[in-house]
């Protein structure tokens, strides 16, 4: 377990209830031996610490900020992660924050706030947000949105691994296997797309077998998922050659990812 933050001379502002019993109440899996990070943005020292401790002692790894700007400084953690949020910071404000963050890579956000915003809710939780809960609250109430951002997370992290280890294996093929791949995803014959490439049958097929062991694609169907998930556009026979790319932008639709 490990925990960071840092103080602020900002006054303190309402804590959260925490009740005695409230770290027994849950017996989550431990978070600290999965590496995942709760990343606490809140400018009151007294309920940052009172949180920290709390998730401390449900075995959570935990790194206390601030504000919006020291949040944007610290170098993350290649871990899943999920950010805990006040929505009103002495720099910027959470809504605005979460803003920026929705233009890159974040983990996902759980709202807190020191008055009843409805407005912000509603704004905050249309924007992605897992959960908003107002002071005073529970902190019993901050572990099932923890773990459920975690999970996220975790999935989204997963996705974009897969999705980087697919545009690894695309940028192995040739010009020509690019040229094939989306005729045969289109649904075009070996016969149709060699004679849309102006090339033999059994040429095509020599490229569509090396697009099939690149791609390391096991099945035609996986292929297209594959295809699908790169967003590579597909054309019909009737179409014009590659070279003429203005016709060809048009997603695979049809085929589950």
């Amino acid at each position: 377990m490990q925990a960071a933050y840092r103080d602020t001379g900002i006054t303190s502002l309402p804590r959260p209830l925490l009740s005695p019993a409230s770290t027994q109440a849950f017996n989550a899996p431990s978070a600290s031996e999965a590496g995942e990070v709760v990343y606490l943005v809140e400018a009151d020292y007294q309920a940052r610490e009172e949180i920290s401790a709390f998730l401390l002692a449900h075995d959570m790894n935990v790194v206390g900020l601030a504000s919006a700007t020291e949040y944007l400084a610290f170098p993350a953690r290649d871990t899943a992660a999920c950010v805990i949020l006040n929505i009103r910071l002495p720099d910027i404000s959470g809504l605005e924050l979460q803003r920026r963050l929705a233009k890159k890579s974040n983990p996902p956000l759980i709202f807190i706030s020191d008055q009843c915003d409805i407005a912000s809710t509603v704004c905050a939780m249309k924007a992605g947000a897992i959960e908003f809960l107002t002071k005073p609250f529970d902190l019993r109430a901050l572990i099932p949105p923890i773990h459920s951002a975690f999970a996220q997370d975790r999935k989204q992290r997963q996705r974009k691994a897969e999705l980087m280890k697919l545009q690894e294996r695309f940028a192995l093929l040739t010009p020509r296997e690019r040229d094939v791949l989306p005729l045969i995803v289109g649904g075009l014959l070996n016969k149709q797309a060699a004679s849309v490439l102006g090339i033999s049958e059994v040429t095509l097929q020599i490229h569509r077998s090396q697009v099939m062991r690149k791609m390391q694609a096991e099945s035609f169907a996986e292929l297209i998922r594959m295809a699908v998930k790169l967003r590579i556009p597909y054309r019909h026979e009737s179409e014009p050659h590659p070279g003429q790319r203005a016709a060809m932008e048009r997603p695979l639709c049809g085929v589950a990812q």
